[in-house]
């Protein structure tokens, strides 16, 4: 009977999770890249990806909520923090 019953709850979790799996995919945001056409309408930053300490061009993202409230992902380009001037 104990055997049944820990079979019925862990079929019910994996159906539980398996249920919440596509809902975090589609809450993910589009990754918008930066062009100098772009139009930038920034209300909030979220957030700023790192940028690694290389002398080089890297990519970056910036998460940000615009005027409106939508929240948006965007992809650009940076120089590294890694380069000294001398």
């Amino acid at each position: 009977m104990k055997a049944l019953l820990v079979l019925a709850l862990s079929s019910l979790c994996a159906t539980a999770m398996a249920d919440e799996a596509p809902a975090d995919v589609a809450q993910q945001q589009p990754v918008e890249e930066y062009t100098y056409s772009t139009h930038l309408d920034i209300a909030k930053v979220i957030s700023m990806s790192e940028i690694p300490n290389v002398c080089e061009v890297v990519p970056a993202k910036m998460e940000y909520d615009d005027s409106k409230g939508q929240r948006h992902i965007l992809r650009y380009s940076v120089m590294g923090n890694g380069c000294s001037n001398g």
